[in-house]
């Protein structure tokens, strides 16, 4: 995301005063970027402590850098910040490129497109446009909080049902299930993938880990859901975190309730610390298991990832897990290719396997 590409309009009012919605212009000193942008609070509990800054975006869908290594080559991301507020998020330090910090910002910060729906029908139908597949979720999430207020969601997969342009979502909110009918219309011209992100099922970690989410119990309902309504829908079992849920009765307690959800795979990944999420990450750590601070210095230093023998170590116990289970498991080194939509494609497509290719799907945010 290039933020020269995200100029605001100015609002028509020069009004200071916020109105019942808690309206107002965005004050100095704001970056460049939002200045003109409208900033909006709502004192329902859902919102409490977040401001919301919506734009009028200049472009919606973004080309990833070829140095990413990512099985895409497009995305689109209708918000940036996210109130899931994981800690391990490595979405946080695009936060600072606004001015914002890292930490606390990014959970509560947060950059709302409002015109991302018409702006996408413009994009789509420019005729330079071949109809590649474009993923979501793959930043922050599309389906935290504020999609319940802005419902950019409904008018975004409408326009990808509409021109027919094949997408995939990674998520963690349950609110996707409130988009169900537009996705099966999709799914009947175009490819649908749909993935959740699942690291665990302890209750007592997701809401220290990552309080803004859904509960993993919640998000596993939802998968069977999708799956009841004919969608193969995968589960990243990520994070896996060292020293918390990387024990063999954690990953077999995950594994037993992936199973049961109808999830048809499942990829581990173990967490991956970059620099923004390393901090903050860090100090949560510090926080709630200062007793782990020695091994998270010895098994990431000044690196981002586990050593590969570790994470190698980490899979085949997953692996062993899902047969246990009776489902499959791929090893997160081993790339996916989004497979290409088909004439009357039926409900979802996964991921192939591209292990030759060397991409990293562990880049995906959501983890």
């Amino acid at each position: 995301m290039r933020w020269e590409n995200q100029l605001v309009n100015p609002v028509l009012s020069d009004d200071l005063n916020p109105t019942d919605d808690g309206e107002e212009r965005a004050a100095p000193p704001l970056p460049l970027a939002l200045a003109n942008s409208v900033r909006r609070t709502f004192n329902t509990p859902g919102f409490a402590g977040i401001t919301f800054y919506e734009v009028q975006a200049k472009s919606i869908i973004n080309k990833v850098p070829g140095q990413s290594r990512v099985p895409f080559q497009w995305t689109i991301n209708p918000y940036r910040g996210c109130s899931h507020a994981c800690a391990y998020c490595f979405a946080r330090n695009t936060h600072t490129y606004l001015e914002f910090d890292a930490g606390r910002d990014f959970d509560s910060q947060i950059v709302v497109k409002v015109n991302a729906p018409e702006l996408l029908r413009k994009e789509l139908g420019n005729r330079r446009w071949r109809g590649d597949h474009i993923a979501m979720g793959t930043n922050v999430d599309v389906y935290q909080r504020a999609e319940g207020r802005y419902q950019l969601m409904r008018g975004i997969i409408s326009a990808l049902r509409d021109f027919a342009n094949p997408f995939s979502i990674l998520t963690k909110g349950t609110l996707i299930l409130r988009d169900l009918d537009l996705l099966k219309q999709a799914s009947e011209v175009t490819t649908v993938g749909l993935s959740y992100s699942v690291g665990f099922v302890d209750e007592s970690i997701w809401r220290s880990v990552e309080p803004g989410t859904p509960s993993p119990r919640r998000r596993l309902d939802a998968v069977r859901q999708l799956t009841d309504a004919g969608f193969d829908v995968g589960v990243l079992m990520a994070p896996i975190l060292p020293g918390l849920t990387d024990t063999d009765e954690s990953i077999d307690a995950t594994m037993k309730a992936i199973a049961a959800s109808g999830a048809t795979s499942v990829t581990p990944i173990a967490l991956h610390l970059r620099p923004g999420a390393k901090e903050w990450y860090a100090k949560w750590v510090g926080h709630h298991h200062p007793e782990l601070l020695p091994l998270y210095r010895r098994l990431y230093g000044k690196k981002s990832y586990l050593a590969e023998v570790s994470q190698r170590e980490i899979t085949a116990r997953v692996r062993l897990a899902a047969r246990r289970h009776g489902l499959g498991a791929s090893s997160a080194n081993e790339a996916r290719d989004l497979a290409e939509p088909t004439e009357g494609t039926g409900r979802s497509a996964g991921f192939r396997e591209s292990h030759d290719r060397g991409e990293d799907y562990a880049q995906l945010t959501l983890m």
